[in-house]
């Protein structure tokens, strides 16, 4: 959030502006928690069972433990045997299938209906119900004996007062039926009618699946050990720990009905007996691979049996680490939209949204935990559009401050330029007055005392320095207001120099110094001869200024590698280190200057500096504090 400006001194500031920064990180923490404990209140199971079936789709198909076996019906069966096998057929294949010695074996299609609710049927469940007379009934309930763990499934539950419910007519009432209905998110969850959880217990009744699993895993024994256990209603769930279609071992009915089938596959296994012969889409489950019921309900129930066989059913995270999730990425959403840049902010969402599917992703695969991803997903995009809009108007509103704030700058900037302008033209008329003064006073045959000689020579030497200033003050609204152009001839570097050494002759012996030149031949360079001359003029003037008397100041020029250098070397109090970077910056004056008698305006070193970047060049400055001073000018041959 943003911090309006602290008023007072600025000690007060000093101790308010922690306080508030610290008010505001608390307050941010508290809204992402607000928001983050509203989510968590919210239902979004839809989402979640989306994010569930990305999980199971993305990640590799388990490792089976090759407990379960499929027999199935199917279109070739009833090819076959000329219509859908009947109780004699199936007598014959309990049969055949005694020999193999299964540990269970579960008819995932009811084969009669349950005693006392017939009538609840209707005539296309019948469909799937055996065809034959008692006596064939008889037979396949004998053939039914000789098998351990023979069951009926059904999806018909029994209550506490309905013990009697889950019975067969006679001659196949010993006949175990169990209850271990298919579960769908129809009315509840998700309400997208996929299969994804099968029932563990009802009333505190040990359903079918948990009670044949046992048999292969004895720690399911006691319904405790069974992991990811969720309560639903009266009953314990647990989700799916799915195989991707087709991963189960299949045997044909008439394979087995023949005897054309190897016992050992059935050896101690759990055998399934269904069908897929596509009569109802009843049959068919939709599963998180296929929305289109492309699943048979024999091998959902496969599934089913193999998640408890491997006890590997997704673990559902407590409730307290979605909240921490959530919360965690609330706060930061805020942080992030409030603080930093838009795009760089995005980044970091991104970056954290991916980071978070990536470690959700790799806890389900190989652990099998499953970890909340609807509210923490939410959280940012909620958080993101929620304050959001606040970012903007807190940008919008310094937007408007930085334009109003230009405005005047540039008002101020041209009041400036122009006054500077008016008056350094308007000095410039009377200081020429007074120089022309001067040397009409100094030509006069009248002879001046020493004191009136004294007095003239100060006006003007005050009077060239006034100039000298106005000028300079004159480049520098000229370049602030429309730059300069360069007027480029030909011209020698070395000849320049001795132009702007025999102007400053006089200077150099008014403090008895001398000028020392190393000038090396080189051949003529493109450049403006007006613009370099100020430039060389302005070093060479203040070398011999800030130089004390009865010292040397030293200009060398050489050609190295297509550049032209020119150093402009003295014997002055030098350059403290830390103003170095700052002596080209306009109206600076080091230290060292100010406390000299010597004037200045603070322009000369950045309008030397400007004209030398106008050629492509550069200057540079090496100095050591009580050292003097070394300029370097560096020019481009071409």
């Amino acid at each position: 959030m943003g911090i309006p400006p602290l008023q007072g001194n600025s000690r007060e500031q000093d101790i308010l502006q922690p306080r508030r920064k610290i008010i505001f990180h608390a307050l941010r923490i508290v809204l992402g928690l607000a928001i983050s404990l509203a989510l968590i209140q919210l239902k979004f199971d839809f989402i979640e069972a989306f994010f569930y079936d990305i999980r199971i789709r993305l990640r590799p198909s388990p490792t089976l433990s090759d407990e379960v076996r499929i027999i199935m019906v199917d279109s070739k069966t009833i090819e076959k045997n000329k219509g859908i096998p009947g109780f004699p057929e199936h007598a014959e294949l309990l049969s055949k299938l005694k020999t193999a010695k299964p540990k269970a074996v579960i008819y995932i299609r009811g084969f009669a209906p349950l005693r006392g609710i017939e009538n609840q049927y209707g005539e296309e469940d019948r469909r799937g119900f055996f065809v034959g007379d008692d006596s064939s009934k008889a037979r396949f309930a004998q053939a039914a004996k000789g098998l351990q763990n023979f069951g009926m499934q059904t999806d018909v539950m029994e209550r506490h007062a309905e013990e009697s419910k889950l019975s067969l007519s006679p001659p196949l009432d010993e006949i175990s039926v169990y209850s271990g209905p298919k579960t769908a998110d129809k009315n509840i969850l998700a309400k997208d009618g996929v299969s994804r959880r099968l029932l563990v217990t009802y009333q505190n009744q040990k359903l079918m699946h948990p009670e044949i699993a046992s048999l292969f895993n004895s720690d399911l024994q006691n319904i405790e050990n069974i992991k990811g256990r969720l309560n639903l209603f009266d009953s314990e769930q647990v989700y799916i720990d799915f195989a991707k279609p087709g991963s189960f071992a299949i045997s044909k009915f008439e394979d087995i009905q023949n005897g054309n089938f190897d016992p050992g596959l059935f050896e101690n296994k759990l055998v399934l007996i269904g069908d897929d012969i596509g009569a109802s889409a009843k049959d068919y489950v939709s599963t998180p691979f296929s929305r289109d019921a492309n699943m048979t309900l024999t091998e959902l129930h496969a599934n089913m049996f193999e998640t408890l066989i491997r006890n590997s059913a997704p673990q559902p995270s407590p409730n307290w680490v979605n909240i921490l999730l959530t919360s965690i990425i609330a706060i930061l959403t805020i942080n992030v939209v409030l603080t930093l840049r838009p795009l760089f902010g995005l980044l970091i969402l991104g970056s954290t949204a991916l980071s978070f599917t990536v470690i959700s992703l790799l806890l389900f695969w190989p652990f099998g935990v499953w970890i909340g991803m609807a509210h923490p997903f939410l959280a940012i995009f909620l958080c993101y559009y929620f304050f959001i809009p606040y970012r903007l108007i807190i940008e919008n509103r310094r937007s408007w401050e930085l334009f109003q704030k230009h405005q005047l700058l540039s008002q101020v900037e041209e009041l400036k330029t122009n006054f500077i302008s008016m008056m350094s033209h308007d000095l410039k008329t009377p200081i020429a007055r007074i120089q022309g003064m001067t040397d009409l006073i100094l030509k006069d045959t009248v002879t001046l005392s020493s004191h009136q000689r004294e007095a003239i020579d100060t006006i003007r030497s005050s009077s060239s320095d006034l100039l000298s200033f106005i000028n300079s003050i004159l480049n520098y609204a000229r370049i602030e207001s429309q730059g300069v152009e360069l007027h480029k001839q030909s011209k020698d570097i070395n000849q320049l120099l001795q132009e702007v050494i025999k102007r400053h002759e006089f200077l150099a012996k008014v403090k008895h110094m001398k000028i020392v030149t190393d000038l090396e031949p080189m051949f003529s360079i493109s450049l403006d001869p007006d613009l370099m001359k100020q430039v060389f003029s302005n070093l060479l003037e203040n070398a011999i200024k800030y130089s004390p008397e009865h010292s040397q100041v030293q200009i060398k020029s050489s050609e190295v590698d297509g550049v032209v250098k020119i150093d402009f070397i003295d014997q002055g109090p030098g350059i403290p280190e830390d103003e170095l970077p700052h002596v080209f910056m306009k109206f600076f004056r080091s230290k060292n200057a100010k406390s000299s008698p010597v004037k200045g305006s603070g322009l000369g070193l950045y309008l030397a500096k400007y004209f030398v970047e106008l050629h492509k060049g550069q200057i540079i400055v090496t100095s050591l504090s009580g050292k003097g001073s070394c300029f370097t000018v560096e020019l481009p041959t071409s």
